[in-house]
């Protein structure tokens, strides 16, 4: 029998030293681990490199690689299903302040802190992930929304009681504020538009003196134009607006 080309695998030609360094583990010039085969070697170090690039290196969550991967999984959900999925866009109050007055290593210390505190107030099947700077995004599938803000008021309020400590004698409180929006059910919408409707709610509470949490309810949500146009677009058949057939049964589905 010829030889896979698995078998003519020569690992230090591959010059896995960086990428074994990155991943702290101990090249050994290339060479895999006692009675692991060449392929098997290769596998785990490509499994821990995925693995690596999707998560944040200061607090282990998920990286915004990861949280737009999960996204984009959620409205296909929707789509298909009409499932209730609520997004949550979540931002530490006065975050500046906090890295000016106590070093951003302590600023990194409450960073840490608050994502361990989201993951533990969640389920295995939500996605948390650090979205950038002081901001982190909460995906949470199958939540209805008679529950959407008490879950909202649930994370908020853990951040509040967490005391951070930062050095001797010393423990930091902070605050988030929290704007959530539901997809609009059975529309195929985009991460953007998506994470729009968040950002406003976020900015909302923000704007109403933070520390708090402010929801859009699926009734208030509107369908933006570029919404129908994903929703419809397969229904047209010629260059005649898809909506002059009178989408209306259709459009009240989406409304309800």
């Amino acid at each position: 029998m010829a030889p896979s080309s698995t078998s003519l695998i020569d690992l230090p030609d591959l010059r896995l030293d960086n990428a074994c360094a990155l991943l702290a583990h101990d090249a050994r010039n290339g060479q895999p681990e006692h009675g692991e085969s060449p392929t098997d070697y290769l596998q785990r170090v490509i499994d821990s490199l995925c693995e690596l690039s999707l998560k944040d290196p200061l607090t282990g969550l998920g990286n915004r690689r990861n949280f737009h991967s999960a996204l984009e999984r959620q409205i296909e959900t929707v789509a298909r299903s009409g499932e209730s999925v609520l997004l949550l866009m979540l931002d530490i109050d006065h975050f500046k302040s906090i890295n000016d007055t106590h070093g951003h290593l302590a600023g990194d210390q409450v960073l840490q802190a608050i994502a361990q505190c989201l993951a533990r107030c969640v389920r295995p099947v939500d996605t948390v992930a650090r979205y950038g700077g002081e901001e982190f995004a909460v995906i949470l599938p199958n939540c209805r929304p008679l529950f959407g803000l008490a879950l909202a008021e649930r994370i908020r309020q853990a951040v509040t009681e967490l005391l951070v400590p930062v050095g001797p004698m010393l423990n930091i409180q902070a605050t988030i504020s929290i704007g959530g929006a539901y997809a609009p059910e059975w529309v195929r919408s985009t991460a953007e538009l998506w994470i729009e409707r968040a950002d406003t709610q976020l900015y909302r509470a923000k704007s109403n003196g933070r520390n708090q949490a402010c929801i859009d309810q699926p009734q208030e949500l509107s369908v933006s134009a570029e919404e129908k146009g994903l929703l419809f677009s397969h229904l047209a058949t010629d260059e005649a607006n898809p909506f002059e057939s009178g989408p209306g049964n259709v459009t009240n589905r989406v409304n309800a």
